[in-house]
């Protein structure tokens, strides 16, 4: 696979760190909030347009710009002996989540967010409909942006450790301003990059992510 661009990763990374803060959070959601009075399904729209976005964006710079295809993206099969590394990554981030919250409680005075407080006092359908959205809709498209374009961009030029570092990196500074996630969400782009690299398949880490994710939306709102 010959190496992509410079232009393609700084039209990336100008998208994630000035377009999308810039129109989606602030002009979009802004626009959208006189729409949609809940907030729970405000941030689901929102999402939902962020997510088609991203995802339309990546395919127009790895499919067109680039020529590439859809392997090149770690679109494909992943082999049965993979799943072995998949349920053990996300075990291990699962525990580190888990870890990570009873630190919070104990000397930060609780891990709640707003989009954890919207959670809890919605209906079994907007939890539905969370749980869609966290555990299936975000995982693919960011997968498909942070590992299969950002991290493989990076990887066609250094190792793999300084891939990991930069590649989480940018997705913990995507998730500002929910300050007390940014640990974990720095800790869940280092499992997915490494898991991705282990695997070639973008499945494996999107698995990983939708593990994460989806418990995490559950425990939210069955337990708090």
């Amino acid at each position: 696979m010959k190496k992509w661009s410079i232009s393609t990763f700084i039209i990336a990374i100008v998208f994630a760190l000035v377009v999308v803060p810039l129109l989606f959070d602030q002009i979009i959601a802004n626009s959208l909030a006189f729409l949609i009075k809940d907030s729970l399904m405000h941030g689901l729209v929102s999402g939902l347009i962020l997510a088609a976005s991203i995802t339309l964006l990546t395919f127009y710079l790895i499919l067109f710009k680039e020529k590439g295809n859809l392997s090149s993206l770690g679109v494909k099969t992943l082999p049965l002996r993979h799943f072995k590394t998949v349920i053990v990554w996300s075990f291990i981030q699962i525990i580190i989540g888990i870890l990570y919250v009873l630190i919070l409680e104990t000397f930060a005075g609780g891990s709640a967010n707003a989009k954890t407080e919207s959670l809890e006092s919605q209906t079994l359908m907007m939890f539905l409909l969370a749980f869609t959205s966290a555990a299936i809709i975000s995982p693919i498209y960011e997968e498909l942006f942070y590992r299969g374009l950002i991290y493989t961009w990076l990887r066609q030029r250094v190792s793999i450790l300084p891939a990991m570092l930069i590649s989480a990196t940018i997705f913990t500074v995507v998730h500002i301003p929910t300050y007390n996630t940014l640990p974990i969400n720095f800790i869940g782009g280092l499992i997915a990059a490494w898991v991705y690299e282990k695997t070639g398949a973008i499945l494996s880490s999107i698995l990983v992510h939708a593990s994460f994710n989806g418990l995490a939306v559950a425990i939210t709102y069955f337990f708090s």
